[in-house]
């Protein structure tokens, strides 16, 4: 099996990312908005960048590939899926280092791809402290589960080896259930075998609905409804986030999310809110006030929740998902991915070109996010993503349990906090002709070092309950459902005033005034007290921004007076020196 590591990486030389102008994520995002990935149509532009992706993933980790050469296990997925085994630099590496067989985790792979829809089975992508954090899309419903299942019985000459292993039907219960039954139990035996071999145990389920319904049938289904209890030795969590459908009202208010409220009292919205009360009492967030969150504080509340369970145990992984696994998966898993490594505590030697690029590319490009096949959905959320973390730049979004060094990764050739800072002053300077409706909103703070508060998570994990030893069934949960009666509304007219009120840790992060941010704020702080989190992750949204910028650009629902939204975009570009002339395709 094919490894990757500082020593036996070495064979790809692609040159260093230009910190200063990333041009290579132009090229990407470039790539990204024309064609979908398919494992098996690969031009060359789209290898160099699996090359590209196993070089940065080499520079930190020790890992093996899965291997999907011509999408045979999932066609949607990288044909060559990093596995990450521990942290190469890392003195206490032993303590991480995978038991894990790379053939064993191969073969599991291939039988378990069609116990979830689209074959898109649950897949390691982020190692952080020795635990892995996955992804996937849902649990296929009987639809999916037996029209593939006969094509493959069809196109496999009569015989299918995903059936050869039967020892996840006990013989005293078989005579006794029916066909559909038995089918289910086969797949998703096989599905849960793999989540144990990953020692995953908690999977957060990001459906609006339990089931998915089409035509009456349903498509899908979810572990939260599964009638057998198959997966009740998982800790399970239903938290409801809005898929692309929604992100088209994030479009037309001008990619404005604040004051954005999801219209919970829709019909097919039939999925509460469920979270172990093991992780409620100490994120400081009332959860009952979840559908009065608007956009951003319903994001930044759910991205807490995700980092507070994975520093609650230090053995268990977790799995991300959706429906299809290609919208709201890969905001979170991209989210958790640059959070922490704004830590430190994820891919620790790149810069933020690099964490761009091999997010961008490997979260979203490589696992097929479908933005060129629904462009006027995919691409919001994919904007959304990056442009969001200027609202996580707070420490109360850190996963770091102990104190941080400073400036550890900022060489002194790479992007340092003095140009973030002389960045920020060309920015504000490069927009004050333009009108109050699209110019960039300076967000001033109290002073000191960014989310120093009782409330940070960094706090909160110290005061958890200790650490439990293997799953635990049915763990007490907290359910929280629609009302019978609910507005039915798509955004608050003065949202940012409700969403503020619900709930403590709702409050505007380090001070910054949120109401009627444009999506290109530039938070304007004093440049002597940025945290390191706060410059990394600025460093890297600001980079996505422009680059963004010269390739796909911003499509605003209704012309402004200062001429569209894409001539910010154009603005700003120049004024981080990464636009000539030329205008915005």
């Amino acid at each position: 099996m094919m490894a990757g590591s500082p020593s036996s990486s070495g064979s790809f030389t692609s040159p260093v990312l230009s910190i200063k102008k990333g041009e290579e994520i132009v090229d990407l995002i470039d790539l990204f908005s024309k064609i979908q990935y398919r494992a098996k149509e690969v031009s060359p532009r789209v290898d160099a960048v699996e090359k590209r992706c196993l070089e940065l993933f080499g520079r930190d980790y020790k890992y093996s590939v899965i291997h999907n050469t011509n999408g045979e296990v999932c066609g949607h997925y990288p044909r060559q899926i990093v596995y990450l085994e521990y942290e190469c630099m890392d003195s206490q590496r032993d303590r991480f280092q995978s038991s894990v067989q790379i053939s064993k985790l191969q073969d599991l792979v291939n039988r378990s791809k069609l116990a979830r829809c689209r074959g898109r089975f649950v897949c390691p992508v982020i190692l952080f402290n020795g635990k892995h954090i996955c992804r996937s899309s849902t649990l296929a419903g009987w639809g999916e589960l037996y029209g593939r299942t006969g094509y493959n019985y069809i196109f496999s000459g009569g015989s299918d080896d995903t059936w050869t292993e039967q020892d996840e039907v006990l013989e005293e219960d078989s005579a006794a259930r029916n066909s559909e039954s038995q089918l289910f139990d086969k797949v998703r035996g096989h599905d849960i075998k793999l989540l144990r071999y990953l020692s995953v145990r908690y999977i957060c389920d990001l459906m609006v609905e339990n089931k998915k319904v089409k035509f009456g049938l349903n498509v899908t289904s979810s572990e939260k409804v599964d009638k057998a209890q198959r997966y009740a030795d998982f800790t399970l969590l239903s938290v409801p986030y809005p898929g692309c459908e929604f992100f088209k009202d994030y479009k037309d208010r001008d990619y404005m999310a604040d004051g954005l409220v999801f219209n919970w009292n829709q019909d097919y919205v039939d999925a509460p809110l469920t979270i172990p009360t093991c992780f409620t009492p100490n994120l400081n967030i009332d959860w009952t006030e979840y559908q009065s969150w608007d956009l951003v504080v319903q994001t930044q509340n759910y991205l807490k929740l995700l980092l507070h369970i994975i520093n609650s145990d230090d053995e268990s992984g977790l799995l991300v998902h959706c429906i299809s696994g290609w919208d709201r998966t890969p905001l979170f898993v991209s989210l958790l991915r640059l959070s922490l490594w704004a830590d430190g505590a994820v891919h620790a030697s790149l810069q933020p070109a690099e964490i761009l690029y091999l997010t961008i590319a490997y979260d979203w490009f490589l696992f097929g996010h479908m933005l060129p096949d629904r462009l006027s959905k995919g691409e919001e959320i994919f904007f959304f993503c990056f442009n969001f973390l200027k609202h996580i730049v707070s420490e109360k979004f850190s996963a770091i349990r102990k104190p941080r060094r400073k400036n550890s990764h900022f060489k002194d050739n790479d992007f340092t906090v003095d140009d973030l800072c002389q960045l920020k002053s060309r920015d504000r300077g490069s927009v004050t002709s333009l009108s109050s409706d699209f110019s960039l909103i300076t967000e001033e703070t109290g002073g000191g070092v960014a989310g120093g508060g009782a409330s940070s998570l960094t706090t909160d994990v110290a005061e958890l309950h200790p650490r439990k030893k293997g799953p635990t069934s049915s763990p007490q949960t907290m359910v929280w459902s629609k009302p019978p009666h609910l507005e039915d509304h798509l955004y608050h007219p003065l949202g940012e005033a409700r969403s503020s009120s619900s709930s403590s840790s709702n409050q505007s992060e380090q001070g910054i005034t949120r109401a009627g941010s444009s999506p290109l704020a530039v938070p304007g702080r004093r440049c002597g007290f940025l945290s390191e989190r706060q410059a990394r992750l600025e460093a890297v949204r600001e980079l996505f921004l422009a680059a963004y910028s010269s390739t796909v650009g911003l499509k605003s629902s209704a012309p402004s007076p200062s001429g569209a939204i894409s001539g910010l975009l154009e603005q700003f570009a120049r004024g981080v020196g990464l636009r000539g002339t030329n205008n915005i395709v």
